[in-house]
């Protein structure tokens, strides 16, 4: 899974004026922007193999901005969140913030300030799809190993010895060295300690 060369931002405010505004801002600064109206109607087009990050005004009918944010994090959204928040809304841009928002911004936004924020949060994203990508590369690798060789390999990382494992098992250390060898070679890992490290991304223990 790779991301495409060209991030989005999505902008989501009610309030047409600063809707536009942003838009124009972002776009002068070579974004490529997506705007709504509403948290509705984001969510009736938005495309979760988009990537790149959401301005989201955190006061709306219906919607509002901390509800967009439960129902994208319920989704398993990676995408960032920037709120714009008057200042009375401060103790819930507190509350976005601990529930994983990248930023939060007062209105009147400062310009510089959205787009540092921007460049941030889409950083931010990039480095998810990227970390995303290779979960994925080493979980398929996991999947190739028969049964016995996920056994072989929870022991190596766990720092047994070929000798060790064999008991274990109630095999041949011969045995052991040849399925350890085949983990090795499809894991693409050229040592243990890069075993280790790739096992520990997939929260994989040893024996």
């Amino acid at each position: 899974m790779s991301t495409p060369s060209s991030p989005t931002v999505f902008v989501v405010d009610d309030y047409a004026p600063l809707r536009r505004s942003i838009s124009r801002l972002l776009r002068a600064a070579d974004f490529v922007v997506a705007a709504f109206p509403s948290a509705q109607d984001f969510l009736a087009q938005y495309d979760s193999g988009v990537w790149g990050c959401l301005v989201l005004d955190l006061a709306m009918p219906t919607l509002n901005g901390l509800e967009l944010q439960r129902i994208l994090a319920k989704t398993g959204s990676l995408l960032p969140i920037i709120f714009l928040t008057g200042t009375a809304d401060i103790p819930r841009s507190v509350q976005a913030m601990k529930q994983g928002a990248s930023d939060f911004l007062t209105k009147p936004v400062n310009d510089e300030d959205l787009l540092a924020a921007v460049r941030v949060a889409i950083e931010k994203n990039r480095a998810l799809h990227r970390e995303q990508a290779e979960l994925s590369e080493i979980r398929a690798r996991l999947a190739t190993l028969t049964p016995r060789e996920r056994e072989v390999l929870e022991y190596v990382v766990a720092g047994k010895l070929n000798k060790q494992i064999a008991g274990e098992l109630g095999t041949v250390e011969q045995t052991v060295k040849v399925h350890r060898a085949h983990v090795m070679q499809k894991m693409k890992a050229h040592s243990v300690a890069e075993l280790v490290r790739l096992t520990q991304r997939c929260s994989i223990s040893g024996r």
